[in-house]
């Protein structure tokens, strides 16, 4: 028997159809008579009884077996210190408390179990996972695929803060999307584990929380795996790769653009095959979709509205990412007298609104759509007095794929 953890929470009930499709990618690819996996759910409060018949269905369908846990019930001690002492953890939104829920699976997990593979839920398994399960271990804690294994090569040093203070080498950092557990030693560690959310939740330039823990923790005692079970699908896009193999595909990516409805993309084809088989898959996502549209559209008139609105008998400004100047300078045919304030920096924004106070009857600033990687804080100008669709517009929303700029579907693909 096969077993495997996957643990989240779901506040929104739309995050539980991630967990169903790479459940069923298991199942479908597994070679083994049925019932050879057992699927373990570790999760909250949150988890909706909808879901978890959905999940149950998905099991009995392939004549497989899965158990739900409630971690917030079964370890409430160590749960409670846990987010009292890291109240981030409820808090940051970079963070789940459904993330840490995999610190506990040695513990929740029955005894007679040896070993176990953890999945995030952003992951299609296309391979028999039966051949990830059947690697020995031997003294090791966990088996994993070091994260600059993942990346390419121009990305191969990806500096995490562990490895900046000495703690992890840059070659042993591991991602912990895929993760074979030994179960049996790891048993005896869960002090270990404990002391190392306490010693990463401390520091704030710890941002890869769950990951950062058993990093600290494990760094000298992993078995390292060859990248195929646990490819990432942002670089594979980015290698241009166009064929699907036998591998564990892990979704993780930026802005949340792994997920795509592009049917074009071989990557796209593949998830979309194992979702629609999903109970997820129903009049009522189509319909949700559909609305998901409709919001769009009207996004698209309303912005073909305020461009036609600002645009007479003022002047164009613009805010832009440095790094995409030349491209902005191109698609919009910026003129040589037009102004540009590159958003290079925090005082970048307040040299932004101090040039908008000055020419706020003449000119009107088309933007960029992120600041320093986060989405442009729009609100910050309306506190100022300024008023979208005069003052400023949005410009992202003027952008399309054939300027070069990537079409994000991944809201209609969490609408679903």
């Amino acid at each position: 028997m096969i077993h495997v953890c996957f643990c989240f929470t779901d506040k929104t009930g739309r995050y539980s159809k991630f967990v169903g499709m790479s459940m069923l990618s298991i199942f479908e690819n597994i070679a083994a008579p049925p019932p050879s996996v057992t699927i373990h759910i570790l999760h909250d409060k949150t988890l909706t009884d909808d879901n978890r018949d959905k999940f149950s269905y998905v099991a009995r369908h392939y004549g497989q077996i899965v158990n739900f846990y409630n971690v917030e019930e079964l370890c409430a001690e160590d749960f409670a210190n846990m987010t009292k002492d890291n109240p981030k953890l409820l808090t940051d939104t970079r963070f789940t408390i459904g993330m840490m829920f995999r610190i506990f699976i040695p513990q929740i997990l029955s005894a007679d179990i040896e070993k176990a593979i953890y999945l995030d839920a952003d992951i299609i398994v296309n391979m028999d996972l039966n051949e990830l399960y059947q690697i020995d271990l031997g003294d090791k804690c966990l088996a994993v695929v070091p994260s600059n294994s993942i990346a390419m090569k121009k990305h191969t040093h990806i500096t995490r803060h562990l490895c900046v203070a000495g703690l992890v080498e840059p070659d042993d950092y591991f991602n912990s999307g895929v993760l074979l557990m030994n179960l049996k030693l790891l048993r005896n560690e869960h002090r270990t584990m404990m002391d190392g959310i306490n010693f990463i939740g401390a520091d704030p330039r710890y941002t890869h929380f769950d990951q950062d823990v058993l990093n600290y923790c494990f760094t000298k005692r992993i078995l390292k795996l060859p990248i195929r079970f646990n490819n990432s699908v942002s670089f594979a896009r980015a290698k241009k790769e166009k064929t699907i193999g036998q591998k564990i595909y892990h979704y993780l990516g930026s802005n949340h653009r792994s997920f795509g409805l592009n049917m074009s993309d071989p990557f796209n084809r593949l998830w979309i095959s194992f979702f629609i088989k999903t109970p997820w898959f129903n009049a009522d996502s189509i319909g949700r979709l559909y609305s998901s549209f409709q919001e769009l559209r009207r996004g698209l008139l309303n912005s073909a509205l305020k461009v036609s609105a600002a645009t007479p008998g003022k002047k164009r400004a613009f805010f832009i990412d440095p790094q995409k100047e030349d491209l902005m300078k191109k698609i919009f045919s910026i003129q040589n007298d037009e102004e540009i304030i590159l958003a290079e920096n925090e005082d970048s924004l307040k040299k932004l609104i101090d040039a908008m106070k000055t020419s706020k009857d003449t000119c009107t600033f088309i933007l960029t759509e992120l600041f320093l990687k986060k989405k442009f804080p729009v609100e910050l100008l309306q506190k100022e007095g300024f008023t979208e669709g005069k003052d400023f517009i949005r410009g992202w929303e003027l952008l399309s794929e054939e300027k070069g700029v990537p079409f994000n579907s991944y809201p209609l693909v969490q609408s679903l």
